[in-house]
């Protein structure tokens, strides 16, 4: 008992050692006496505020703080420690990493010195003297910007108040909200709500709120909320909308002039079946001297989107579009992205052109890029490409039906997009033989009925006709960023980045895949690459596939903008930018003003503007992809719901210590087995082992074991799904 009381006596101590330290290093320039300290440190009663009095006298007797004066302290300027800063990373449970580049580790901060910082924001950390084996760990001492300020979540009505009570599992907050700020708001709905103040010694943060969405459970609500909980928007400002319908979108005979005219040059679209907005075509020209002549037109989306405008203000805000389960949230209004910038059958559109003379054997014999004016012949979907490639020789007869009915397609589209494909599949062997990666994650999509409800689930596969487009593409991406990167005196310009792998990452990884019969040769970067790509297309059509697909993109390291390049390791190239989709994409619109601005004889900007725009780019199209998982995440819960009386063969695709992860094989659904809610053992987690073991019969569920589940719970607010675990499969 006394060892208890010893220990947790020398815990107490060191706690106000370590707040002493944060307090005269955080104001070093500053002296404080006792009674100051212990309120910024919270001791309150005459034990603690003993202890820090003895730890006062014996701190200042080691000459590790100074006495300027008599009973007033202060930090000794040789031993202050340099403030760290950094980003947090919430945890569900309260605690948080604080991410500080530089260091090799994530300072880990307890819940009860995060000092009113949340997820994402940027912090000035102190960061404690490590102890031999024990993590980095620290306390937040100062906020230096909130990385939001708005939140979703549901009202908790009172008499004369209300608790807004956050969505964020990393929110760890109510927010107080009083009478006269609440609006129309109802117990029980979801709002959006601003943090307006964190006064001292108030636990909670005071907000007001600002929209009401409506009732959890709602399907527009859910996904509404999806987005505001991003800050992403879900329509635009009014004066944005009227600024946009002002715009002169005809085609001009003056501006035609300006433009090289491949309006006579057989052009046509491939896209998915359903797409709305078309932001690239392909034209096809035979030469005499036997080479062929391919164009890659993409949207002149920069002629409509004029700099500091507010319709340009609004884009580069949104920076990306949104693709939800059952809507689209573009970048631009629909007068551009769906009408003016589209590229439609026999629709004259300005476009911004890269165009190659390529041989036989796809080598590039020249490449021109500007300006141009097309006219499509024809919109395929990538289905009716597929059926070209797969079943003719030279030409469809009128009865062969692509779109449901008897359709003729002329024998110049059939060679063209034959010969397209061929040289396709050229490009992409050089780009595998150079050590690119082929990611071909399986996707998941919803057939959806009127009401938007989930009837069916399929997957979007990757086929020929979607790797013709993919290649021209990256050739275009590639080659505009060769042709500016590689110019002298170094220019500006926006490229996409990708750096290499993690070895640590990849470890991991190897001793995951290892346990399924696969293995990563770390011989060198081309032998990591090669093996990588063995890895992906073993594991196609295995249990496996979409576990280890995920698990190897998540030890890749993620592609950026910026203007400092460095290659991309995924497609092994050397230069690579994003050019071909303006309609959706920001950083293509820069990259489009900066190549005619180049053309045209410009002197290259200041970098710096261009770098920060990047970044904003990447942390946008980094909320949208989280948009984007959270709502297949809450399709895939609705869609659960209504199958609950249903058993599914998965595969366990992740293992904690509070239980286990299954993903549905057929539908790749994934929900949570919990451990206390398997009854034939006490189970344990054992990390060594991807498993939770039982310590009385010795049954293991490891990670990639087949198992027979049941739905237990669906929460389509909170987006969670439950399983019941019924067994191994056998």
């Amino acid at each position: 008992m006394s060892r208890k009381k010893k220990g947790a006596g020398h815990q107490r101590k060191n706690e106000i050692t370590k707040g002493i330290f944060t307090v005269l290093e955080k104001e070093p320039s500053n002296s404080f006496n006792y009674k100051q300290i212990a309120a910024k440190i919270g001791v309150t009663d005459a034990h603690d505020r003993n202890l820090l009095i003895k730890r006062l006298v014996q701190l200042k007797e080691k000459k590790r703080i100074t006495e300027p004066e008599r009973g007033k302290y202060k930090a000794i300027a040789s031993k202050v420690k340099t403030l760290h800063e950094g980003t947090v990373d919430m945890t569900s449970r309260g605690n948080a990493y604080i991410v500080v580049e530089g260091i090799e580790d994530d300072v880990f901060v307890p819940f009860n010195k995060i000092n009113k910082a949340f997820h994402r924001d940027v912090v000035e950390v102190y960061i404690y003297p490590r102890r031999k084996g024990k993590k980095l760990e620290g306390e937040v001492v100062n906020i230096l910007e909130r990385n939001k300020t708005t939140f979703v979540g549901v009202v908790d009505m009172q008499p004369t108040f209300a608790f807004i009570r956050p969505s964020d599992t990393r929110m760890y907050t109510d927010i107080f909200v009083p009478k006269e700020k609440m609006g129309k708001a109802k117990n029980g709905e979801k709002v959006i709500v601003e943090l307006t103040d964190w006064p001292d010694n108030v636990d909670s943060p005071y907000g007001k709120i600002t929209e009401i969405l409506g009732m959890p459970g709602d399907h527009d609500t859910e996904i509404h909320s999806i987005l505001a909980e991003y800050g992403l928007p879900y329509e635009f400002p009014h004066e944005v909308e009227q600024y946009a319908q002002t715009l002169d979108t005809a085609i001009k005979p003056e501006e035609i002039a300006k433009r090289r005219d491949m309006r006579d040059v057989l052009t046509f679209t491939i896209d998915p079946k359903d797409a709305k907005d078309f932001d690239d075509a392909l034209s096809f020209e035979k030469m005499e001297n036997g080479n062929y002549e391919i164009g890659i037109h993409i949207a002149d989306v920069s002629h409509y989107l004029i700099p500091n405008t507010i319709l340009d203000d609004e884009a580069y805000d949104r920076a990306t579009s949104v693709y939800l389960v059952d809507r689209v949230v573009p970048m631009l209004p629909e007068v551009l992205s769906n009408n003016a910038c589209s590229l439609r059958p026999n629709e004259e559109k300005y476009t911004f052109s890269a165009i190659f003379e390529l041989d036989d054997k796809a080598n590039i014999k020249k490449q021109w890029f500007g300006r141009t004016v097309i006219n499509s012949n024809e919109r395929f979907a990538y289905e009716e490409a597929q059926y070209i490639i797969e079943n003719t020789n030279g030409s469809i007869p009128s009865d062969i039906s692509i779109r449901g009915n008897a359709y003729t397609v002329s024998s110049d589209v059939v060679d063209a997009t034959l010969i397209m494909d061929r040289l396709a599949k050229i490009m992409r062997g050089k780009r595998m033989q150079q050590g690119a990666i082929s990611f071909d994650k399986v996707e998941v999509r919803f057939n959806l009925n009127e009401e938007s409800e989930p009837v069916g689930v399929y997957f979007k596969e990757s086929k020929d006709a979607n790797k013709l487009i993919e290649e021209f593409m990256l050739l275009a991406n590639r080659k505009v960023a060769e042709f500016i990167g590689k110019q002298k005196p170094e220019k500006t310009f926006v490229y996409r980045i990708h750096d290499e792998p993690n070895e640590e990452k990849l470890i991991a990884l190897n001793g995951i895949v290892s346990r399924f019969g696969h293995k990563l040769n770390f011989k060198d970067k081309k032998s990591i690459s090669d093996s990588l790509n063995k890895l992906l297309e073993d594991v196609k059509g295995q249990k496996e596939q979409n576990l280890v697909d995920t698990l190897a993109i998540r030890s890749m390291s993620k592609a950026i903008y910026t203007t400092d390049n460095i290659g991309h390791y995924g497609l092994a190239f050397d230069y690579y930018s994003h050019f071909t989709s303006p309609i959706r994409r920001y950083p293509d619109v820069m990259a489009h003003r900066l190549l005619q601005h180049y053309i045209d004889g410009g002197k290259s900007p200041n970098a710096e503007p261009y770098e920060q725009k990047c970044k904003h780019s990447s942390d946008m199209e980094s909320l949208a992809a989280n948009a984007e998982r959270d709502s297949i995440k809450y399709m895939q819960i609705k869609f659960m719901e209504d199958h609950k009386d249903q058993e599914f063969v998965g595969v366990i695709s992740g293992v904690t210590e509070w239980g286990i992860y299954v993903e549905i094989i057929e539908n790749k659904c994934e929900g949570m087995v919990r451990i206390r809610d398997i009854k034939d053992d006490y189970y344990t987690f054992d990390e060594s082992q991807y498993a939770i073991v039982g310590e009385r019969i010795k049954k293991t569920y490891q990670l990639g074991d087949e198992v027979v589940v049941m739905v237990k719970e669906t929460d389509l607010v909170k987006r969670h799904l439950d399983f019941a675990l019924l067994g191994k499969h056998t």
